[in-house]
């Protein structure tokens, strides 16, 4: 059920979204001349996928977890679309493309072993990445492995179609902070 509520979920949002990603994607060109950001991700089953997400740091940025970033390489129009959570929006096309889904474990990167680990002990990877989640509403992020690694499985444990809801519904009130920056 929660995999046909994120096909229907991101393709309203894909369509009814289409004239702000094209507006988005213009600004974007004009703030760094490249307004999606790709990376390979940590997928279900420890598989790599492509995330695509709306550009928010400079191009030249070392691709690093975010909480290893320098805060000076977010973009003026970058630091907009992440108090937005704009930046996210791209991710309708991975949760479309059955890459991830709407509520789920954030995805990490291959790089960041101490987090594979922590996922790996409970379990984690056996279900698809999210756009949000538990641990985001509770403003936990990846620079705490270990509790988000049990966060992420409380999550996993206990989803429903009304906590999937939930979750996504904090998300758009503004609950949680995403992923910290220095």
């Amino acid at each position: 059920m929660i995999r046909v509520c994120d096909i229907a979920i991101s393709f309203i949002g894909l369509v009814v979204g289409l004239p702000v990603f094209i507006l988005l994607a213009m600004i974007g060109y004009l703030d760094t001349r490249s307004p999606f950001f790709t990376q390979v991700r940590v997928g279900r089953f420890q598989k790599p996928f492509v995330l695509i997400k709306f550009r928010t740091m400079s191009l030249d940025t070392a691709s690093v977890a975010t909480h290893l970033a320098s805060k000076s390489s977010i973009t003026k129009y970058g630091s907009f679309l992440r108090v937005t959570k704009l930046d996210e929006l791209p991710q309708l096309w991975n949760v479309f493309k059955g890459d991830m889904s709407l509520v789920g474990p954030r995805p990490g990167l291959f790089n960041q072993h101490e987090l594979t680990i922590e996922r790996q002990k409970y379990d984690v990877y056996d279900v698809l990445p999210g756009i949000t989640g538990l641990a985001q509403v509770k403003q936990i992020d990846m620079s705490t492995p270990e509790l988000l690694a049990k966060t992420d499985a409380e999550m996993i444990k206990s989803l429903s179609i009304k906590s999937y809801f939930k979750y996504i519904y904090m998300t758009l009130i503004g609950k949680g902070i995403g992923d910290r920056v220095k």
